[in-house]
């Protein structure tokens, strides 16, 4: 989920799964990877984009893991945040959806939505998680992230949200004012 998540990053979800099935159908664990020859495994993540960095960042990851957390991905946020390429988002997705661990995931979708609907009046995605995680019981943080992206992605578009099918456009800034709903 680690490696899947940190493909994931600036990506399509389609471009993400053609990567990761390339990766790991070469190298199936932490430890083939990390012994993997970096120039191999960037061809091989090609399709999810930026190859060179994460490529690169993804081998570096997999001998961190191997060499100084016994080969298992650390739970806590910031522990995890120590990897290449890992940061506050990815750290929740990877605790929320591996490890069953309660997580706000903030990704554009989260940010953009949540703002739009008001509840949160933020600027960045790490004010937004911080918030969401101020007004939302424990038990529900992971649902935010399933939610929101999935209207995000079919509904709320970022350049062409389609109002007239939102359930909540009531509640939307940009509906409201925009498409009248």
């Amino acid at each position: 989920m680690l490696i899947a998540t940190i493909l994931s990053q600036r990506t399509r979800d389609d471009n993400t799964r053609k990567a990761s099935d390339n990766l790991f159908h070469k190298y199936p664990t932490i430890e083939a990877i990390a012994e993997a020859d970096v120039d191999d495994v960037c061809e091989l993540v090609r399709p999810a984009g930026f190859p060179k960095q994460k490529g690169k960042a993804i081998v570096e990851c997999c001998r961190i893991l191997r060499d100084e957390y016994d080969g298992k991905v650390p739970s806590d946020t910031d522990e995890m945040m120590k990897l290449p390429m890992v940061g506050r988002k990815t750290a929740a997705c990877v605790r929320s959806y591996a490890m069953d661990i309660p997580s706000v995931c903030v990704d554009t979708h989260v940010h953009r939505i949540s703002n739009l609907m008001g509840l949160v009046d933020t600027k960045d995605p790490v004010d937004t998680e911080f918030r969401l995680m101020e007004i939302t019981p424990e038990e529900r943080w992971s649902d935010i992230n399933r939610y929101l992206v999935r209207h995000g992605q079919v509904v709320c578009l970022p350049n062409h949200p389609h109002c007239e099918r939102c359930r909540i456009s009531g509640y939307c800034r940009f509906g409201k004012k925009k498409c009248k709903v």
